[in-house]
Parts: structure tokens; sequence; C-alpha cells
């Protein structure tokens, strides 16, 4: 029997009137309507040409047409690619040139792009000339667990972002490990307030509650009034550190306004031992903690059903094994995983691909991680300069190479600070070239057109020099020392 397995797993098994999504202004989405959607949505990505291993861009507003366009992409057997809304046309031209799509999917809110798509060539349409068509439903195109799925950019280090190509079988793997862990039910309620152009807010969140047969109540973007009007019909919520430090700053999250809730996870940044006690305190509710990656999905996770340990992120899911190398006489190494849940590589990119994998084919994380007695891990640092702000990950190479191209720099070095409300904020030192002069506002205002905004220095610093050691290496460690507080 043919079988689209990741469609399969996430949309056959659910009774056609059960609720799959509702929104604050009454918009409801039942899962025969949702299959519906999907189908037909699909014929249309198919009459625009799409083929299977095709990939199709969207860059569009938070809407449940995304969650459509995705399912649909994966049901005409392409290869979903979502951007960050807040990329400049200059970075999108660069996904463009990279995953060769056969589609770019442009809403109101991302008009700018247009004209970067057109100079390649790359046909555009708008979110409703697929998801309001009359054409008539296709069956689902036959896929294997190891095609692709999704591709999702990371920066990288370089400065050059990659594709995290994501299989069937990756995606599959860690929704139902996800579902398990979670004790994840039809009759779960999540509150999903994350954007859903990365893992987080488009695998764990979605997926999840279409493999359990669960519903949602779908936010535009994180608000309080928004999270405080949803909560009395929810049982869970997912989030990143900043969701927690904002509502410990609002009275009406407390024990009683959240008895009724069975679950509330935070990922994405590291989420500090204060603000775990503190939301445990108001609200009687310790937050799950759980750690994973563009490349890995997720890895480990606190119990559902045990002790859920501040500054820990808990074990390895069902199915994946994870080892620290080239650890230390404190038992601190680097994390390496393996599993079905693991990338293959990245897109068009074999050699990143072949630095990211250790020779026996584990893949390294980049992150420096502890275990406890009890099996427990804790992420202790990062062997790159990874900046997570406010659940985006930043790499500072990229950054740095725009600011060191701009007249009168030097040189320039990119790091986190942190921050309470993000978990880091970016901050940037500057070394000017001798009887040359600039300010942070000149410098800002080079950046902002080819550079997202949250990748956007939160304080900038001006020295004589870096600070280097002996291999001349610019010691970020010190740079963060002395700036911490400065953001």
């Amino acid at each position: 029997m043919t079988m689209n397995p990741l469609h399969h797993t996430l949309l056959s098994a659910q009774p056609d009137e059960a609720p799959f999504l509702s929104t604050l202004d009454g918009e409801t989405i039942s899962y025969g309507a949702l299959r519906a959607k999907v189908a037909r949505t699909a014929a249309a990505l198919a009459a625009q040409g799409v083929k299977p291993g095709d990939r199709v861009l969207c860059q569009i507003a938070k809407a449940p047409e995304g969650l459509i366009l995705y399912l649909a992409t994966v049901f005409a057997g392409g290869v979903f690619v979502p951007l960050n809304t807040g990329y400049t046309p200059a970075e999108v031209d660069y996904f463009l040139d990279d995953a060769a799509p056969a589609l770019l999917i442009l809403d109101a809110s991302t008009q700018a792009a247009r004209g970067v798509a057109q100079a390649r060539n790359v046909p555009l349409v708008r979110p409703s000339d697929l998801t309001e068509t009359s054409l008539a439903p296709l069956p689902p195109c036959p896929r294997k667990p190891d095609d692709l799925a999704a591709i999702l950019y990371t920066s990288g280090t370089t400065g050059r972002s990659k594709g995290a190509m994501l299989t069937h079988e990756n995606l599959i793997s860690n929704a139902r490990a996800l579902q398990a862990e979670w004790q994840y039910q039809p009759s779960d309620t999540l509150i999903h307030a994350l954007p859903i152009f990365h893992t987080h807010g488009l695998f764990v969140a979605t997926n999840i509650t279409l493999a359990a047969g669960a519903d949602m109540i779908f936010l535009p973007a994180f608000d309080l009034g928004d999270i405080a009007a949803a909560l009395p019909r929810a049982t869970t919520m997912m989030g990143v550190p900043t969701f927690y430090t904002r509502m410990l700053g609002d009275d009406r999250f407390e024990r009683a306004a959240m008895a009724h809730m069975r679950l509330v996870i935070s990922g994405s940044a590291p989420l500090l031992a204060e603000t775990h006690a503190a939301f445990e305190a108001r609200t009687g509710h310790a937050i799950l903690e759980r750690y994973g990656m563009t490349e890995t999905n997720m890895i480990t996770s606190n119990p559902y059903a045990g002790a859920r340990k501040a500054g820990t992120v808990g074990k390895p899911l069902a199915g994946v094994s994870l080892r620290l190398a080239r650890h230390d006489d404190q038992g601190i190494g680097a994390i390496e995983v393996t599993g079905p849940n693991v990338t293959p590589g990245y897109w068009r990119n074999p050699e990143k691909t072949a630095e990211t994998f250790a020779p026996d084919g584990w893949f390294i994380t980049g992150d420096l991680g502890q275990l406890d007695a009890d099996g427990y891990l804790s992420i202790v640092g990062r062997e790159k300069d990874l900046v997570i702000s406010g659940g985006f990950n930043i790499y500072p190479k990229e950054i740095e190479t725009l600011i060191d191209a701009l007249p009168g720099v030097l040189e320039s070095a990119v790091f986190g600070i942190p921050h309470p409300d993000l978990g880091e904020a970016v901050a940037a030192a500057i070394v000017l070239r001798p009887g040359a002069t600039a300010d942070a506002e000149t410098i800002l205002a080079a950046l902002a057109p080819n550079l997202a905004r949250f990748k956007t220095p939160r304080s900038l610093h001006f020295l004589p020099e870096l600070p280097r050691n002996t291999m001349g290496k610019v010691q970020k460690n010190e740079l963060r020392r002395n700036f911490t507080g400065a953001s």
C-alpha cells in the first residue's frame, strides 16, 4: 500500500467533527474541514506546477492558512520551507537562490520580497490563491519515510544560512515520542502563541496536537491579554522563557486562574532557575523544560510524571541516544546525539554536513552539557557563539560580517549578554579605523536593510581594541563579563 507517512500520521485518524483549531475572534476548523482544505490546497499546489520533492517557500504572517499550507505541501509530496517574517528581501534572495523553490508564497505583510522573487523568475502566489481554491481534491502523494518533508534554515557561523533537511520519519518519530512523554490526549487544548516558521511552533506544537487528535487555540502572537482570554479553555501551553517572565509580571496569572492547566512547557532558550521557581510559587505549575534544535527536533525532556529539575532539560526521549564527547574532569562535554529525529544533513551543503557529524554518524550539536547522577542533562555553554534571544537563534558571524563591511569599521565582535526578558540580548563591540568616526545610530541604520530586527544588536560598545588571548583569539567571555547589564 502506498502512503504519505507524515500525512497519514497527522491527519488520518481523527473524527471529522472533532475540533482542531479555534481563534479568539470565533474562527473554528474541525478535523474534517482541515482534511478537506488540505486536499484541495494540495491540488492547487499541483496546479501551480509543484511536483514531488519541489521546495515551497512560505513567508507569511501567522495565520491558520500557514498550517494548511504546511500540511498541503506534505500532502502534495513537496518540501515545506517556512521563512521568518522578519527576514529582509536581501535575506530572502539568498534563500531563493539556495532552495531553488518551485513557488514562493507571500502575503500582504511580506510583499517587500516580491522584487527579488521576480528577479529570479520564481512564481509568486498569495495564500488565498491556494487555500481558497475550488479545485477537486487529489489523493495524497506517495512518499517514503526518508523523503524530505521540510527544510528549516538556520544561520551558520560562516554567516551563510544552512537548510536543515527534515524527513517524514524525522518529524513522525519526534511527534510520537513527545506525545508519549507528555501524555498528550485528544482532550488536550493547547494555547498556541508561538511563531510557525521554526521547529517549536510548527513541528513541536502543531505535530503533537495533530498526532494526538487534540485541538489548539491559535493566537497571532504572544499577548498577555490574549493568553488570559484563552486560559480558561486550555489544558496545555508551550512557550519560550520570555512568555513566562512576562506572565510573572501580570497579576492575572496566579494559582486559581491556572488550576485547570495540565502542562506548561518551555523551550528554544535557557529557562533561568529563578524563573522556574517563581512561576511554580505563583501558579503551582513546575514548568517542563526540554531541549532540542532545528537539526534534531527535540532531544531531551524533563518528565511529565516525575521530578522536573530547574536548570536541567531532562533525559533523552525514547529512541534518542545522547553522549558527552571530549568531556573534562567535571564531566562537561560536547553533546552529540543519534536517533530517528536527526537530520540527514544540510541542503546542498555536503561540506557542512560532513563537519557536523562525527565519524561514527553521531550528530554534533555544538552545545556543551553535563549529566547529573540521575541522568538529567544541563546545558552549560556552547562550543559556537550562538546567541538565543527571545527563542530565536542568532549567529554572531553573520552580524559581524555586515558590521565589518561598514565604512570606518576595523573589526567587530558580536556576543550575547543575559537579558531578563529575552534570555539573551545581542551586543556588539566595535573597533573603528584610525581617524574614523561613527555612532550607534548610524551603524544601526546601515544594518537595517540587510538584517532582521530580532538579530539587530540592542547595545553597541566602541572599544580601542578587542580583548584577545595569546593566540590572537577574541575573548568573547571577557566581553560578556564587561558588558552584562548594558543592554
